[in-house]
């Protein structure tokens, strides 16, 4: 047996955090960090010598090498303004929908210092937290009254745990999807303590299967009807109407709660196949979930809008205060939905760059290529295809124009984009680099030209 390397000999902690190769870390994460990283360093370097695995024992410069690079990694995963010129429009990955200038400025002004987040300034009084908000999403959504609260699966499972806790809910097969990061709407509704109830076949689900399934079971409460996100059925496959499910609802007594996802306030031209919000009020729905940050275009958060009677009910639960919204994404939302109710909804960029044209797009593109044309590389204007993403409009693209680079290694080149002083994130396409004009914004062709300029120099 091979006898375990002596252990002797490492470099000093002290003389490895004060490395000059450790300065600029130091200077970003400061020292307590650093030393945790050194240690860790030295304790991995300690370990592999008694597995026998060094050749020989590790010098001071070695060392911190090895605590810059762990460095680096950490404040690699900061978050990073970044431009997107993916295509996808709602890039869950990339925050989903980008704030307005309007929103942006109001989070300068009113982020920084005191607000009145729950006082009526009128009276003097405690107020309601989000009252604007709600009071706005309201009348957007010609709903009775609406709830704020921090995503859209809070606002599901709230509404489950106010109408259903300890009872039974109705949900068709072809409904049970799973989002992003793995949350299954089986399992949200299991924590919400309800208890679900299969209807349907996974393809075909009629309202008599709801009918039947209230004969066959005791105690259920609501029907639950969700949106299938990123999920779609083609062929044969149909499912009841909203309009129906609230007949039968109302006809049995049961609440109708609907998981509308998206939440769009308005109609954009080229897009179908979501409901808008107001249509599912006006259906009948007692309560509709839908998220604030897809193609509404805020800041991250969920809202529940319906009847009077069904927000008061979700209004007073015990779980309403641990999923209410905070004070900077409310702040946010009230001034993208200050947008909606002056009749400005272009003001808000996720409805701005859906609507944009494709002579605006291929304007912008050329103007590109032209810029970059004394970089030497292979460029040229192409028609692609955006999308929305963050689970709205499945399945639908929208026609639209993006500068292709091509090139021998186009993974390479879209990881030096990513690693550009203005990082950049594109798509492969054709076996060029893509950057679509849809989804890069106002006032970032500057930057995004000197990325492409960083990524392609030698």
């Amino acid at each position: 047996m091979t006898e375990p390397r002596n252990l002797t000999g490492f470099p000093r902690t002290d003389r490895v955090l004060a490395h000059p190769r450790l300065d600029d870390v130091r200077e970003r994460l400061g020292s307590a960090a650093l030393l945790g990283l050194v240690r860790a360093a030295l304790d991995g370097a300690r370990a592999r010598a008694r597995a026998n695995e060094l050749s020989a024992i590790e010098g001071e410069a070695e060392v911190a090498e090895q605590v810059r690079e762990a460095a680096l990694s950490w404040l690699a995963r900061r978050t990073s303004r970044v431009i997107n010129a993916t295509g996808v429009v709602l890039h869950t990955n990339l925050g989903r929908a980008p704030l307005g200038e309007a929103a942006m400025a109001a989070l300068a002004r009113e982020g920084a210092g005191y607000v009145s987040l729950e006082v009526d300034l009128a009276t003097g009084e405690r107020g309601g937290r989000g009252s604007f908000a709600e009071r706005a999403l309201a009348t957007l959504s010609g709903a009775e009254a609406a709830l704020v609260v921090n995503n859209n699966a809070a606002a599901v499972l709230l509404a489950l745990a106010a109408f259903a806790a300890g009872k039974s809910v109705l949900v068709s097969r072809g409904e049970l999807v799973e989002i992003g990061g793995g949350f299954r709407v089986p399992e949200v509704l299991a924590r919400s303590g309800a208890r679900l109830v299969e209807v349907g076949t996974t393809n075909r689900t009629r309202v008599e299967d709801y009918a039947q399934a209230l004969e066959s079971h005791e105690g259920v409460a609501a029907i639950l009807r969700v949106h299938p996100g990123n999920f779609r059925q083609i062929g044969f496959v149909s499912r009841p109407s909203l309009p129906e499910l609230v007949a039968l609802g109302r006809a049995r007594g049961l609440a109708v709660l609907e998981d509308l996802g998206g939440g769009a306030l308005v109609d954009i031209p080229g897009l179908s196949g979501d409901p808008l919000v107001a249509e599912s009020v006006a259906a009948g729905a007692d309560l509709v979930a839908f998220s604030t940050d897809k193609i509404l275009g805020g800041p991250q958060g969920g809202a529940l809008v319906g009847t009077a009677r069904a927000v008061a009910l979700v209004r007073k639960d015990p779980l309403a205060r641990a999923l209410r919204l905070g004070r900077l994404p409310l702040v946010a939302l009230e001034a993208t939905l200050d947008a909606y109710l002056r009749g400005d909804p272009g003001a808000v960029p996720a409805v701005a760059m859906a609507r944009c044209s494709l002579e605006e797009l291929r304007a912008r593109a050329t103007g590109w290529a032209a810029a970059l044309e004394d970089t030497g590389a292979k460029l040229r204007v192409i028609d692609v295809a955006s999308v929305t993403g963050g689970g709205t409009y499945a399945g639908l693209e929208i026609p639209s124009v993006g500068l292709a680079i091509l090139g021998a290694h186009p993974d390479a080149l879209l990881a030096r984009l990513r690693q550009a002083p203005h990082p950049v994130l594109a798509r492969i396409g054709g076996g060029a680099v893509v950057c679509d004009a849809r989804t890069v914004l106002p006032g970032e062709d500057a930057a995004l030209l000197a990325s492409v300029r960083w990524a392609l120099r030698d």
